[in-house]
């Protein structure tokens, strides 16, 4: 699970060496193998809108802290992206209804005995601290970007492939060649537009994946399928698999039902089939 770290990108990026690709080595140890491969379904579309925007800001932050013109990019790309989400919606309103509602859940159980009334008392001061950060924020998210030549040239030639070529956009060219400290000092400064609102929903995504434990589970013949109650309404499936087996989990589902199938994974031409095994997984079903 991603921390809200993964939100905040300025301070810590801007103090970096950018010399310091030079000292990478050349072959990096390769990546291990996760405990658990985890697949997760959300079943609303303000969760949906949220996991789309947790991943762009992982991938930010990821290419943020490398040094090289492609990885500039990558991040710029990432930045036009989350503009484009933010122009879409009104993300604030549905931020501030989703923490307020997390506060008015747990302060239910402010009268339990058996709670943990620190950390619960923590996790309310936490909770309301996003609630002001993301209130304090005036108009629009991120008002001054759109209004960027600089950013909006680079934006309409996104949608042509290729179109952001050297001889396309001169402007985007002469930047990517400036020192890697100067460019990572504009990306930090355009994606701290987002730190407040982007950690807010990182708190949402923790609070909804935390809120149900993982149970062991069969899917006969490779399938499972299970009725939702419309009272306590799902935000997210997850589901669990270790990393060894030949299938992969494929969701689908809405605020009544939802499907779980598992494929035989295949990199050939052929369309991935629906294993006929009993297939033992972990699953949660997040309510909250």
């Amino acid at each position: 699970m991603t921390t809200s770290s993964g939100t905040s990108f300025a301070s810590d990026n801007q103090a970096r060496d950018p010399n310091a690709a030079a000292h990478t080595p050349a072959n990096p140890s390769p990546r291990t193998v996760p405990d658990k491969i985890l697949y997760e379904q959300p079943l609303n579309e303000r969760t949906r809108t949220f996991l789309r925007l947790e991943y762009l800001f992982q991938q930010a932050a990821h290419h943020l802290a490398c040094q090289s013109e492609w990885d500039s990019r990558a991040t710029l790309a990432c930045v036009l992206e989350i503009l484009e989400i933010f122009g879409n919606s009104n993300l604030k309103s549905e931020v501030l209804k989703e923490l307020e509602r997390h506060i008015t859940s747990l302060k239910r159980h402010e009268q339990n005995p058996h709670v943990d009334h620190s950390q619960l008392s923590g996790l309310l001061d936490s909770i309301s601290s996003h609630v002001e950060s993301v209130r304090a924020i005036n108009g629009q998210i991120a008002n001054d970007l759109k209004a960027s030549e600089f950013l909006v040239s680079i934006k309409q030639r996104s949608a042509i492939p290729g179109g952001t070529c050297d001889f396309d956009l001169p402007a985007f060219h002469y930047w990517l060649q400036q020192p890697a400290k100067e460019r990572t000092r504009d990306l930090s400064q355009w994606l701290s537009h987002f730190n407040a609102i982007g950690q807010a929903i990182q708190m949402i995504l923790s609070l909804t994946r935390d809120s149900s434990p993982m149970k062991l589970t069969l899917a006969s013949g490779g399938v499972y399928q299970r009725t939702l109650d419309p009272n306590l309404p799902c935000q997210l499936v997850r589901i669990a698999l270790p990393p060894g087996l030949p299938y992969f989990a494929e969701l689908s589902g809405g605020r009544h039902r939802f499907t779980a199938r598992f494929l035989q994974f295949s990199t050939d031409e052929k369309r991935a089939k629906q294993t006929d095994q009993d297939v033992e997984f972990e699953l949660a079903c997040c309510v909250i």
